[in-house]
Order: structure tokens, then C-alpha cells, then sequence
């Protein structure tokens, strides 16, 4: 069994540092080569194809079938000069992966011949078989109809020689059995609801769009290592594994300098998301030894999602060839920091204007404030149901932690926009604070240094940073998507109900101003609740928050019921978001995923503690009990027994562990046994949650202190030391 972790050892030294996707020319001679971009589009489209996807793209029109084919005919011809084989249509399941089907060119011909073909309808619509995707009851494996259809809003990339088609993925029926279908609706809402307030302070604003800039935090390990722990194979994290002497405590890695093995992947991959289009701005170590990070610019929010998973397919591809594993697993390691995936959200007008810039005044900028308010009272309203989005199994492994994400979500404004706001609820802007820059001289030959108008809280799941939010509660591994869908969508609806408000008061005869600023105080006063300004890990917040109404994730389970409360159905009927199909048919895909994945896990950790620790510690058992034997022959009785006494004590709890993992691995089994006969999926995922997950604990208690106790030389599975400090 040991042969397993020695051999990944001794395979690690033989890894070293190369890059695969040098490029010698300046980024921007290559940057976006294997997009079907605007500007390619240009050169393979007739004019009259080239207009009507710009229409698409920015009015939001339906592109005929008869244009379809020209842009099909266009994208075969740029793809085949580039070597391009066969096409996809690229879609998001309800998995939270991506999905993809190759179809090929090639076409049979006359008299043996072939031909590459690509054709119109090809492009516009798919039925791909895809009936096992989680569908919540969407769909039926003998009713397995469901459509890809094109997104133009997403352009075209080659993916190792496939030409890749963003699509959205729907049932025979229409309802959404993907993530982009109501993400494309949510945004679409609150880009019509935006664009009308908007209006109120330039009439000639078009359209406001929605963006996203998507931090995104992972872990690697050496593939040797990795291919030796079966839990990280099939789970993507450790079930078992001793917290290390050093991890993070010494604060050494964050920020430090970038391991060479793992620089060479991290340029390897940035050159191929340059080439895809994508602008990655920085990377980084992150707080837990082996973790990192990479972050685009901020753009469009559907691109910014597609792009975020073309970059992960990408990472996992090219890790591969560096002997690396990447690991987007929340918690893949017990004891250290996990990985979240954090997205910056704002709104930019059509002429460029972010309408969460504060300006120098901000308690005179009215459309800053009507646009801060609104997204207090969306959150404050629906923020249970905001957070419920980002639970899952694995982010419930940090969820609540001394680490982002707290359990309740509260938002977080800064000292300065903190007080105007409580100004605004007493019924008051002149604020005490001017928002000019201030100066920080500290050096004399060092620059003056201009702070921000507010610091920033890493314990709040939801900041304001200036001139946008980050909301920080997603997991590393989720389709953004999946939560930020449900926070447009609640936003698109209050500021509806701001902008009938206001009209209401401009029928009564008030001025703009004077009707802007009494709802927004309105909106500020009713949702004063989810500001907080403290620290979001106390148990102080905890209690405070539940005095104010706000619900925390406690059982992840039971917070999928958010999605059917009729809160939740009403707010995403009316805004034609998702229908009440679509909601009941995400709760059980959740409560699914979470149940299989929980499954999955247990059965690892039961064959883990029987095949791997029990024989490893009952080895060990036995070169100890020889020893003692050896020692008896030896030693007169007294000497003996002094001798032994540590001896004998390690072989009692030895022996102690192994019967309680034997035990414990029995009541496992015997509760998996007990919730699996359960119809409900919800009451499944229940019972998985309130008497399986403790009995893991139970088990990996067990197992951790046999690492501790048992030989190193026998020990089969890598420790932590090694998966987090070998490089």
C-alpha cells in the first residue's frame, strides 16, 4: 500500500519546470487569434451578414435563418484555415460544467468523394442527445428532445482544433435546462430596468450593460501526488490528511514569490486565454501554501462567463502537460484557507458612464444614489434566497469559516458612503466627509499616496469597493452564473419598483430631485437592516444578524427551499426570468448534485479507512507487538515492563483506532442505506446532511491521529506536507 505514495514521490523529482506555448511576439500581435471576433467577421462575412450580427449583438435582434448561413459559411471557412476539424455547440448544463458535442465538417460526396460543409441551421440549432444531464424533471430519457441554439452574443473560439459555438441549451417545452438561458434573461431585465432610471438623468441613454470581473482562486499539486490520494481523484479534496507543522500560519505565501514549475503553467495558460480573447490582468499566491490566483479586466457579463470557463478547461488541459494538477474544489484541504471565485459587479451606461461611481459629491450624484439604493433594498429583500444560490456541498466545507464567505449575507458600504447613507435615513446629505483625495505623505522621496475614499472589509460577502460590489460568497468550482442570475434579476425589480415610485411622485407635482430623494431615503430606510460595517466572522454578527431578520445558512439542504418560496417564484415570473418549472426543476438538480456528490464521497472514505488506514495500522500494530516480544526475550521483567510501557500505550490506541473505524464505517454504510431509501431527493439530501456528513467527521477524527500515531515509511497516502510544499 505505501508503494503508492513512495512511487509519487519518487516520480515528483522528476518533474521540472517547462513552458509549452512560448510566444516570442508581443501580446497584442496574437491576442484573440482564435476568436471569431468582430473584427474577423469583417473579412469572412458579406456586409449585409456582418450588420445583422452587429444588430444582434447590440439591439438585442433576432437574426434571420437566411443570414445564419452566411456567418455559418464564414466561421467553417476561418476555422479550416486554422486547422479546425469539427464544431460544437458549447453549452452551460445545470451541472455547472461545460458540455460539448463534435460534429465534423466532412460530409459524403458523389463517387466516394467528400466534402466540409457547415451549414446555416447547423449553426442556429442542435438537437443534441444530452438526455443525462441533471433536468429536474424537465425533461424525461424518453422524451429526450432538447435544443442548442446559437448565442451571437458570445463569439465563436477554436478549442483544439474545434470551432467551439456558444448556445444556450432548452427543452422541447422552452424552459431553460442550462445556466445561460435565464442568465441571459436576468441581464436582459435589468438592463431594461437600469436603462429606464437611467433615462431620468440623460434621456438619451440606450441600454446599460451589466459587468463582471471574475476573480478566480486555485489550488495545485504535483500529478504524481495527486494520482496517489484516491479522495482528491474522485472527490476533488482530501477526506483524510493531519494538518501539517507549517501551512499558512507564517502568512509566507501570500503575495510571495511564484514557484518557477508553477510560472511556467501560469504563462502557458495566459497565452492561450490571450489567443481566446481573454484579458487576463494579474495572478498571484494566494493565503494557503500552493494556492493562486488569476483575474481578467472587467467586461459584458454573459462574455465574462463564458470566458471564466473557457479559461478553467484551459488551466485543466495545460496543467496536465506541467505534471500539475489544478484543483477548483473549495475546500481541498482541511485546516487552510479554501478557494472562492470572487465577482465584481457594476453597471456602465452606453456612453461609458458607471452609474456606481460616486464622483466627488456623492450626496448631490442622484443617479449614484438611486443606483446604490435599489441594490440595498434587492439584497436586503432577497438576500436568503442570493445566498442560498452560492450553497453546495462543497462551499459548505468553508461557508460560515474564518474566511470568506460568512453564513449571512450583509453588505458592506465604507465609512464615508456608511454615513452618508445614515444622513439620507435621517433625512439629510450634507455629509461631514469631503470626498476629495486626501494625501498620505509618509516618505519624503516616496510619492505622495491617494487613498480610496473608504477600506475595504475581506469579511463581507458583499462590498462596496469604489465603483462596483464584489460579491465574494461564490465557490471556486461554480458557473458564476448559477448566483449572479438571481442578484440581476432581484435588482432589475427594484429598480422597477423605484422608477413607478418616482413617476408616481412626478404625477403629484414634485420635482425630479425632490421625487428621487424621498424614495431613495424610502428604499435606504427599509433596507438599513443588511448594512453592517463590522466583522462578518464574529459571533456577534451572528446574533446581532438574526435579531435583524436576516437568515443564515445553517443546513444546505434546507436553504434550497429559497427557490420555491413565492417570494422568489413571484419575483422571477414577473420579470420572466425563470417560471416556476424552471425553479422546482434547480431545487432538484441541487438537492441531487448534492446527494451524489455526498454519496461519492462516503463510499471513498469507506474504502479509504478499510482498504488503506485499518491494514496500514494493523501493520504497524504488528511491528510494534513484535518488538515488544523481541524486548521480553531480552530483558529481565522489571527492565522489561519500564521498557514497554509507551510501547504497549501506542498499541492500545492503535488498536482503539482501528476498532472504531471498523465501527464507524459500519454505521456509515448502514445510514447511506437509510437515506437512499428515501423517495425525495430534498429529504435524501437531508438525511445525507444530518447523518452521514457527522459519521465522516467521526471517521476522519480516526484517521488523522492514526497518520500521526502509524510509521512513516507505511503511511499510504501522501501527506499534507507534501501536497502543499512539494513544487
Amino acid at each position: 500500500m505505501s508503494t503508492f505514495r513512495h512511487k509519487a514521490l519518487s516520480e515528483f523529482s522528476s518533474h521540472k519546470m517547462e513552458r509549452f506555448c512560448v510566444e516570442t511576439k508581443p501580446v497584442s500581435a496574437f491576442f484573440g487569434q482564435n476568436v471569431f471576433d468582430l473584427k474577423k467577421m469583417r473579412n469572412y462575412l458579406p456586409e449585409t451578414a456582418y450588420d445583422a450580427v452587429i444588430q444582434a449583438i447590440e439591439k438585442k435582434t433576432r437574426i434571420d435563418r437566411s443570414v445564419a448561413a452566411f456567418v455559418a459559411e464564414g466561421m467553417r471557412t476561418w476555422a479550416m484555415e486554422r486547422g479546425v476539424t469539427h464544431y460544437t455547440h458549447w453549452f452551460h448544463p445545470l451541472s455547472e460544467t461545460t458540455a460539448e458535442k463534435h460534429e465534423a465538417f466532412i460530409k459524403p460526396y458523389s463517387n466516394g468523394c467528400a466534402i466540409e460543409q457547415f451549414m446555416g441551421d447547423s449553426l442556429i440549432q442542435q438537437e443534441p442527445d444530452a438526455s443525462s444531464f441533471p433536468s429536474g424533471g424537465l425533461r424525461n430519457t424518453f422524451e429526450a428532445r432538447g435544443y442548442t441554439a446559437w448565442d451571437p452574443s458570445s463569439p465563436a473560439f477554436i478549442m483544439e482544433q474545434t470551432l467551439c459555438i456558444p448556445t444556450i441549451f432548452v427543452s422541447y417545452t422552452g424552459d431553460a435546462l442550462d445556466i445561460k438561458t435565464p442568465h441571459l434573461k436576468s441581464i436582459r431585465a435589468l438592463d431594461s430596468a437600469a436603462t429606464d432610471v437611467a433615462r431620468y438623468f440623460d434621456p438619451e441613454t440606450e441600454s446599460v450593460n451589466v459587468i463582471y470581473g471574475i476573480e478566480q482562486e486555485y489550488f495545485v499539486v504535483d500529478l504524481s501526488l495527486y494520482r496517489a490520494r484516491p479522495d482528491l481523484m474522485l472527490c476533488d479534496r482530501t477526506l483524510q490528511g493531519h494538518t501539517a507543522a507549517k501551512d499558512q500560519q507564517l502568512e509566507d505565501h501570500y503575495f510571495g514569490n511564484i514557484p518557477s514549475r508553477v510560472m511556467a503553467f501560469m504563462k502557458d495558460f495566459e497565452t492561450e486565454a490571450y489567443k481566446l480573447g481573454v484579458y487576463i490582468k494579474t495572478r498571484h499566491n494566494e493565503v494557503a501554501p500552493n494556492q493562486f490566483e488569476f483575474a481578467p479586466y472587467h467586461e459584458e457579463a454573459n462574455l465574462a462567463i463564458d470566458h471564466n470557463q473557457m479559461i478553467m478547461m484551459v488551466m485543466r488541459k495545460l496543467a496536465k502537460k506541467h505534471n500539475l494538477k489544478v484543483i477548483f474544489h473549495e475546500k481541498p484541504y482541511d485546516g487552510i484557507n479554501g478557494s472562492g471565485k470572487h465577482c465584481n459587479w457594476s453597471l456602465c451606461t452606453n456612453k461609458g458612464v458607471n452609474v456606481f461611481s460616486p464622483g466627488k459629491t456623492p450626496q448631490d450624484n442622484l443617479q449614484f444614489l438611486s443606483f446604490i439604493a435599489c441594490t440595498l433594498k434587492a439584497v436586503y429583500e432577497h438576500h436568503f434566497l442570493i445566498m442560498s444560490t452560492v450553497a453546495s456541498l462543497s462551499n459548505s466545507y468553508r461557508l460560515g469559516g474564518s474566511e470568506a464567505p460568512p453564513a449571512v449575507l450583509s453588505m458592506f458600504m465604507g465609512s464615508t458612503l456608511a454615513e452618508l447613507l445614515d444622513l439620507i435615513e435621517k433625512g439629510s446629505t450634507q455629509s461631514k466627509k469631503d470626498m476629495e483625495q486626501a494625501r498620505m505623505e509618509i516618505v519624503g522621496m516616496v510619492p505622495d499616496i491617494f487613498p480610496d475614499n473608504t477600506d475595504r472589509n475581506r469579511t463581507s460577502p458583499f462590498a462596496f469597493t469604489g465603483n462596483r460590489f464584489e460579491f465574494r460568497a461564490i465557490g471556486s468550482s461554480a458557473n458564476c452564473a448559477s448566483s449572479m442570475l438571481f442578484l440581476n434579476t432581484a435588482v432589475a425589480q427594484q429598480l422597477k419598483n423605484f422608477k413607478t415610485l418616482v413617476d408616481k411622485e412626478l404625477n403629484s407635482g414634485l420635482k425630479l430631485e425632490d421625487a428621487l430623494m424621498k424614495v431613495i431615503r424610502k428604499f435606504v430606510k427599509e433596507s438599513s437592516d443588511i448594512r453592517f460595517e463590522g466583522n462578518g466572522y464574529s459571533t456577534q454578527w451572528q446574533t446581532e444578524a438574526a435579531q435583524r431578520g436576516l437568515r443564515g445558512i445553517k443546513d444546505v439542504p434546507a436553504s434550497y427551499k429559497s427557490l420555491l418560496e413565492s417570494k422568489t417564484v413571484k419575483l422571477m415570473e414577473e420579470t420572466r426570468v425563470m417560471n416556476r418549472r424552471e425553479l422546482e426543476a434547480r431545487f432538484e438538480v441541487k438537492n441531487e448534485m448534492y446527494v451524489k456528490k455526498l454519496q461519492i464521497e462516503a463510499r471513498v472514505l469507506g474504502d479509504l479507512s478499510i482498504n488503506h488506514f485499518v491494514p496500514t495500522a494493523i501493520r504497524h500494530e504488528n511491528l510494534l507487538l513484535e518488538n515488544v516480544r523481541c524486548l521480553k526475550e531480552v530483558f529481565p521483567q522489571e527492565e522489561y515492563e519500564l521498557l514497554v510501557s509507551t510501547q504497549l500505550k501506542a498499541i492500545r490506541k492503535t488498536a482503539g483506532y482501528v476498532n472504531d473505524l471498523r465501527n464507524l464505517v459500519h454505521l456509515l454504510i448502514e445510514a447511506r442505506k437509510k437515506a437512499n431509501r428515501l423517495e425525495s431527493l430534498h429529504k435524501k439530501a437531508a438525511a445525507y446532511a444530518k447523518d452521514v456528513l457527522p459519521l465522516m467527521d467521526q471517521i476522519r477524527h480516526c484517521a488523522d491521529h492514526l497518520e500521526m500515531i502509524v510509521d512513516d515509511e507505511l503511511w499510504p497516502l501522501p501527506k499534507y506536507r507534501e501536497l502543499l510544499f512539494l513544487r
